[in-house]
Order: C-alpha cells, then structure tokens, then sequence
C-alpha cells in the first residue's frame, strides 16, 4: 500500500498549491504536521505558477492499494 501526505497550501494568486510526500513516518501527530507546514512557510523555498506560498490550508494521509492481475513480464 502506497501512503502519502499531502500538504495544501494557498499561493500568492490565491490558487491551492499541494505537496506530497512519499512514506511518511507512521503515527504523525497533526502538531508534527503544522510545523513542517509552518517551517514551509517561514523558510519560503518553494514557487509555484502562482508566486510564493502563503498560507497553509489543509494536510491529509492519502492511501492507495494497487493489486496487480496481470503482472509486468
């Protein structure tokens, strides 16, 4: 099972902007969260189409089950 955390944050323009995170470590606390999210912000190293991130808006811990019927040969 794939497990991933999305961060959600709002770009200067307004428009969401979302970082995901592969494997994140079990049992995140929504206080570990807000300050990565909060460290995102205040470091300000990432750009989008729509200028800096400005706020953050939401996180959640996306899961994805892939079963394979017909294996790569």
């Amino acid at each position: 099972m794939e497990k991933n955390l999305e961060m959600i944050f709002q770009n200067a323009a307004g428009k969401n902007a979302r970082i995901s995170v592969a494997d994140p470590k079990d049992n995140l606390t929504a206080a570990e969260v807000q300050a990565a999210m909060d460290a995102i912000l205040a470091k300000n190293i990432f750009n989008t189409t729509g200028g800096d991130i400005v706020k953050a808006v939401s996180a959640r811990l996306v899961t994805r089950d892939v079963v394979d019927i017909l294996p790569e040969s």
